[in-house]
């Protein structure tokens, strides 16, 4: 059975539930293949730096450009063009203004640490720019929103290379994702 259709069969709520099942997978695979990857594996931690000057420049400034160029698309396409079949829609239309912070937050966290701490440290750039665009499936029959991911996975991957700091890539990711979903649940409020 193809992902749109299992996805069709869940309520929204099940839905969001699946979403923080796989973060949660990507969270601990991220902390166990660090265990393995990192020798020590307290290198691991050293990811992770409190440098205000980053998280501003590259961190907020990544994702103000990712948002601009979002938003950007959505003037210039249809709206079929970006359309990931509506889970977007259904993951954030009837939730509240924290649990939409919590997801957000959780999936930015989760998914940098996957693919910029360990998969991007231990194998390079390229393999986990491709990979992170890969794991969004819904995306890859849609050429806009394959493009667009990519644009960010290799942008993001890039901010991770000049900073080594996985601090700045989860704020970019996370204020992105917010930004785009608050979007999304304040449209349906209009």
């Amino acid at each position: 059975m193809k992902q749109s259709e299992l996805i069709k069969r869940l309520t929204d709520k099940e839905l969001r539930q699946q979403v923080v099942l796989t973060q949660t997978v990507f969270f601990l695979g991220s902390l166990l293949l660090s265990f393995f990857l990192f020798d020590p594996p307290s290198r691991w931690f050293d990811l992770f730096e409190i440098d205000p000057g980053e998280i501003v420049w590259f961190g907020i400034g990544t994702a103000l450009i990712i948002v601009l160029i979002d938003l950007l698309i959505m003037l210039i396409f249809p709206p079929e063009y970006y359309d990931d079949g509506g889970v977007n829609k259904r993951l954030f239309n009837n939730i509240t203004f924290s649990s939409l912070l919590l997801i957000t937050m959780f999936v930015a966290i989760a998914e940098e640490m996957l693919f910029r701490g360990v998969i991007q440290s231990s194998f390079g750039y390229i393999v986990a720019s491709i990979t992170f665009a890969l794991v969004h499936l819904r995306y890859l029959k849609k050429p806009v929103l394959l493009i667009s991911v990519l644009f960010v996975s290799f942008l993001i991957g890039y901010i991770f290379e000049l900073t080594g700091n996985l601090v700045v890539t989860i704020t970019a990711h996370f204020i992105t994702d917010f930004v785009l979903a608050l979007l999304i649940r304040l449209k349906k409020e209009v």
